[in-house]
């Protein structure tokens, strides 16, 4: 047996690996590909967040909005603390790589553009958030990841039913119902993609091989509907999915993947994708993709552009 095939059978009887020397190369590969996407997507979903916060229609609202916020910073943090640890340059990952090198979901480089949209955003992509991660701290064989996880499990799942308070409040009222379902029309779709390939056009299977996660991308992708469309549906919003009983499991009733109108936030659902035609749009980035990262690395530039002149 390689090293690979003796590091995964130690896995699968339940060793936790707790530090680099229980690692392979691959292993902390992958490890770091995890948690650097953990981190990029925690701390990227601030900016669009803080779009709108200040539209809260009551001080409550605004006060559990900059919660999330705090949270996800936090967030954020454990994920870059358990990067440091595994030697990364955490200060050049966040104040040197360009925009386009972050690895935070394409839902994340638009902007808001209403308080219902910051509900819709934490009850369909923090679900996202909350079925990934809690998936990682159901089977991470990475221990101080899994303890970490804990917190984050538990905050994740204040985020996803601050977001159905907000959605259901929404469709209480004529004009903030429509803007409930005109949410959902662009996010829902976006929220799928959160997953990533299919299982079938999956190359790289590191993940779960070593157990950073439990289940595959279609798995988690249909753990999301299965709470996700009932939601919808129990408050009256119209979702393109359904629960379809001979096959046991939800159905996409558009094409997916399927084209998208940047511009116009509209999926163009009569034109379906290829997944390689996603991640070309994935790596194009979205509009805001770099006044975002501007905007978490603004502070630390002019910090030292202070420091140059002081010392010049």
């Amino acid at each position: 047996m390689n090293q690979a095939e003796v590091l995964i059978d130690k896995i699968k009887d339940g060793f936790m690996v707790e530090c680099v020397d229980d690692m392979n190369e691959e292993y902390l590969r992958a490890l770091k590909q995890t948690l650097t996407i953990v981190g990029d997507t925690e701390l990227l979903s601030v900016p669009p967040l803080l779009t709108v916060y200040n539209q809260a229609p009551n001080l409550n609202y605004k006060i559990t909005a900059l919660a999330v916020i705090q949270d996800e910073i936090g967030h954020a943090h454990i994920a870059y603390r358990l990067l440091e640890e595994l030697s990364e340059d955490v200060e050049a990952l966040l104040y040197e790589r360009p925009a386009h090198r972050w690895k935070n979901p394409y839902a994340f480089d638009f902007k808001l553009d209403n308080w219902i949209q910051l509900g819709v955003f934490n009850g369909l992509f923090d679900r996202a958030g909350y079925t990934l991660l809690g998936d990682a701290y159901e089977n991470t064989s990475y221990g101080p990841w899994k303890r970490a996880l804990v917190k984050v499990d538990k905050e994740e799942l204040f985020h996803l039913r601050n977001g159905e308070i907000i959605m259901r409040a929404g469709m209480k009222n004529p004009d903030t119902a429509k803007q409930v379902q005109e949410a959902v029309d662009w996010m829902f779709l976006m929220g799928l993609e959160f997953f990533g390939v299919a299982d079938n056009l999956k190359s790289r299977s590191a993940q779960l091989d070593y157990k950073l996660k439990g289940k595959s991308n279609d798995q988690l992708r249909q753990k999301w509907l299965s709470t996700a469309v009932p939601f919808c549906e129990s408050i009256g919003v119209k979702v393109p999915a359904h629960y379809d009983e001979e096959q046991r499991k939800y159905v996409i009733d558009v094409p997916f993947p399927c084209k998208f109108n940047v511009e116009n936030k509209k999926w163009l659902t009569d034109q379906p994708d290829t997944w390689e035609g996603v991640i070309e749009r994935f790596k194009k980035r979205g509009p805001q993709n770099v006044e975002f990262v501007e905007r978490i690395q603004k502070g630390a530039l002019e910090l030292e552009e202070l420091r140059a002149m002081e010392a010049g």
